[in-house]
C-alpha cells in the first residue's frame, strides 16, 4: 500500500500534576483542535486492515490528511475513549472531513460512492449557513436559537402545508398552534364549566341559565395563538436567526430549495442541517374521510361549535378532545378500535374511561369506521358514519354533526428530498433513526422532535435536545438528551400523569414475578364532597435493582 500524501500527528503531553478531569478537559479539547484545524483527520491504528483501506483511499484521491495512530502514542486509550464520547464511535478508523465527522470505513466509501466526500473535499467549501433547521417547531427553533447564541449563522424554514379542510397556521409548530396550547386552554374551559357544577356545593347559588359560547372561546384562544407566533419570529429576530417561510427539500449534498406560497424557489446551502419537521394527523382511507372529517389540525380554529361529535381513536389525543367536547356540554361519543391509551398504563386508562362514561362520554368499543356520508351541508352539518365491528359482521350506522379523527399522526420526511442524500428512515413509520447525539446515518444532517424513531414525542424533550444538539455540535459540550423516565401528562377530564415504565410494560421487560404492584386509594370523602379537588391519577413505575414497583394512586 503506498503512504498516503500526509502528515503523522502528534499529542503533546498534558502535563503533570494535574487531576484526571483536567487532563480528560485538555485532552479533549486537543482532539477537538486537531479536528478544527486539519482538513482530512484520520484517528488510527497502524495494524488496522480497515484504517488501511480508508488511507488507500485518499491516496488515490491524492488528498492529504493528518493521521494519528492510537497505537503509537502514549495516551492512545484515554485517545480512544475520549474520542468515543465525542464520536459515540468506539472503533478506528474515526475520520473526519472539513469538520464533519465521516464515520468508520463503511461510511466514508459509502459517502465516496454517493458523492458525499467530494463535496466536502472541495477545497472553496464555503455555505450560505452554518446551519439550516427544517422545521419551526419547539425543538427546532430552541436548536436554531441556541446555535445562533453561540455565533453561528442560522436560517429556519417553516411551511405549514394547508390541511385537507385549509386549515394552516403560524410559526411556533404542533405544540404552540393544535396542540398542547389550544388543547390545555379548551380543557380549562371544560374544567371552568364543572366547577360552576361544584360552586353549589360550597354555597354558591344562582338560577340563570349557563351556556357556553364556542365563538368566544375559539376567538380568545387563537389571539392567544396570534401573539405566541409573533413571540417565535421576535426571538428569532433578536438572535440573528433567518426566518424563511417556505417549504425546505433537499436537491443534493448541503444544498436545499426553498419553495414559497407562491411557487417562488430560492436555493440555499448549509455545513449542517437540522431536521424538525414533526408529525401531522393520519387519516382512514376510506370514503369521505378527507373530505368532510376534521383532525386536531383543525378542531382549536374551527369557527363554529362542532355539535354532536363522533372522535374515532383512543389515544391521549382522542381522550382530550372528548373530554372537553363533553365539559362544555356537547353530545360525544368515542369510537374505540382496541384498547384506550395505547401504550400507557392499562389500569389507569380504563379508570381515564370509566370516569368519562360517568360524565356523560360515550364509548363504542370494537368498531371502526368504513364509510362518512354528508347528510346536510351546514356549519355544522349532518354526517351518517358507517361502521363495522372488529369482530364479527355487525355493522352500525349513526347520525353526527361533526367526524374528529384521532387514530395517530405520520412524520412528516417522506416529500423532503431526503432519498437524494441518502438519509435513511423506516418505511413504514416513516421516522428516521439516529444515534443518541441525533445524527442521522448521512454525517451531517440530524434530527431532533417527534420524527425520530423509537424517542418520547414530547415538546419539552424537544426543546432540551434540539439545545443540547446545538451545544455539541458547536460549543464543544459532550451532554446528552436523556429520553429515560421523562412525566407526562394526559389531560383527560380525568388527568392522568405517569412516569416511567407502565406495568404492561414492566413485566414484559422484567417478568410478573420479579414485580410487586401497589394500589392505593385514599381522600374519598373529600373527592365526593368536593370532585374537582380530586381528579389526578398518577401512575410511576420505579425500577431499583431489577426490582419494578409501580404505585399508583386514584
Amino acid at each position: 500500500m503506498s503512504s498516503p500524501p500526509g502528515r503523522r500527528a502528534r499529542l503533546s503531553s498534558p502535563g503533570t500534576g494535574r487531576s484526571s478531569s483536567e487532563a480528560r478537559e485538555e485532552l479533549r479539547r486537543r482532539l477537538l483542535g486537531l479536528i478544527e484545524s486539519n482538513r482530512v483527520m484520520i484517528f488510527s491504528k497502524s495494524y488496522c486492515p480497515h484504517s488501511a483501506r480508508v488511507k488507500e483511499l485518499f491516496s488515490s484521491l491524492g488528498v492529504e490528511c493528518n493521521i494519528l495512530e492510537l497505537d503509537r502514542v502514549d495516551d492512545g486509550a484515554n485517545v480512544q475513549e475520549v474520542l468515543s464520547e465525542i464520536t459515540n464511535q468506539k472503533t478506528v478508523p474515526n475520520i473526519f472531513v472539513n469538520k464533519v465527522h465521516m464515520g468508520g470505513c463503511d461510511q466514508t466509501f459509502q459517502a465516496h460512492q454517493s458523492g458525499l466526500l467530494q463535496k466536502l473535499l472541495q477545497e472553496d467549501a464555503a455555505y450560505d449557513y452554518d446551519l439550516i433547521v427544517i422545521g419551526g417547531g419547539s425543538g427546532g427553533l430552541a436548536c436554531a436559537q441556541e446555535a445562533a447564541i453561540l455565533g453561528k449563522k442560522v436560517m429556519v424554514l417553516d411551511f405549514v402545508v394547508p390541511s385537507p379542510q385549509g386549515m394552516s397556521w403560524g410559526l411556533g409548530g404542533t405544540c404552540v398552534n393544535v396542540g398542547c396550547v389550544p388543547k390545555k386552554l379548551m380543557h380549562q374551559a371544560a374544567l371552568l364549566g364543572q366547577a360552576l357544577s361544584d360552586a353549589r356545593k360550597f354555597g354558591w347559588e344562582y338560577s340563570q341559565q349557563v351556556r357556553h359560547n364556542w365563538e368566544t372561546m375559539t376567538e380568545a384562544i387563537q389571539n392567544y395563538i396570534g401573539s405566541l407566533n409573533w413571540g417565535c419570529r421576535l426571538s428569532l429576530r433578536e438572535k440573528a436567526v433567518a426566518y424563511v417561510n417556505s417549504y425546505g427539500e433537499f436537491v443534493e449534498h448541503h444544498k436545499i430549495k426553498a419553495t414559497n406560497r407562491k411557487g417562488q424557489e430560492t436555493y440555499y446551502t448549509a455545513a449542517k442541517f437540522v431536521l424538525a419537521t414533526g408529525e401531522r394527523p393520519r387519516y382512514l382511507g376510506i370514503q369521505g374521510d378527507k373530505e368532510y372529517c376534521i383532525t386536531s389540525d383543525d378542531l382549536f380554529s374551527l369557527p363554529y361549535c362542532p355539535g354532536k361529535t363522533l372522535v374515532v381513536g383512543a389515544s391521549y389525543v382522542g381522550l382530550e378532545c372528548a373530554g372537553f367536547l363533553a365539559g362544555i356540554g356537547l353530545d360525544v361519543t368515542v369510537m374505540v378500535r382496541s384498547v384506550l391509551l395505547r401504550g400507557f398504563d392499562q389500569e389507569m386508562a380504563e379508570k381515564v374511561g370509566s370516569y368519562m362514561e360517568q360524565h356523560g362520554v360515550k364509548f363504542l368499543r370494537k368498531f371502526v369506521p368504513v364509510m362518512v356520508q354528508q347528510l346536510e351541508k351546514g356549519s355544522p352539518g349532518k354526517l351518517k358514519v358507517v361502521a363495522k365491528s372488529t369482530e364479527g359482521p355487525e355493522a352500525i350506522e349513526e347520525v353526527y354533526n361533526t367526524v374528529l379523527l384521532a387514530i395517530g399522526r405520520d412524520s412528516c420526511t417522506r416529500k423532503i428530498g431526503l432519498e437524494k442524500i441518502g438519509v435513511k428512515i423506516n418505511e413504514k413509520s416513516g421516522k428516521i433513526p439516529v444515534n443518541d447525539v441525533e445524527q442521522t446515518n448521512v454525517p451531517y444532517v440530524y434530527a431532533v422532535g417527534d420524527i425520530l424513531e423509537g424517542k418520547l414525542e414530547l415538546t419539552p424533550v424537544a426543546i432540551q435536545a434540539g439545545k443540547l444538539l446545538a451545544r455539541r455540535l458547536f460549543a464543544g459540550h459532550l451532554e446528552k438528551c436523556d429520553y429515560v423516565n421523562v412525566p407526562t401528562t394526559v389531560f383527560a377530564p380525568l388527568e392522568y400523569g405517569c412516569c416511567g415504565l407502565s406495568e404492561e410494560k414492566a413485566i414484559e421487560v422484567y417478568k410478573k414475578e420479579n414485580l410487586e404492584t401497589f394500589f392505593a386509594s385514599g381522600m374519598h370523602i373529600a373527592a365526593k364532597m368536593c370532585p374537582f379537588f380530586y381528579k389526578q391519577v398518577y401512575s410511576i413505575v420505579l425500577v431499583l435493582g431489577g426490582l419494578t414497583v409501580s404505585q399508583s394512586q386514584f
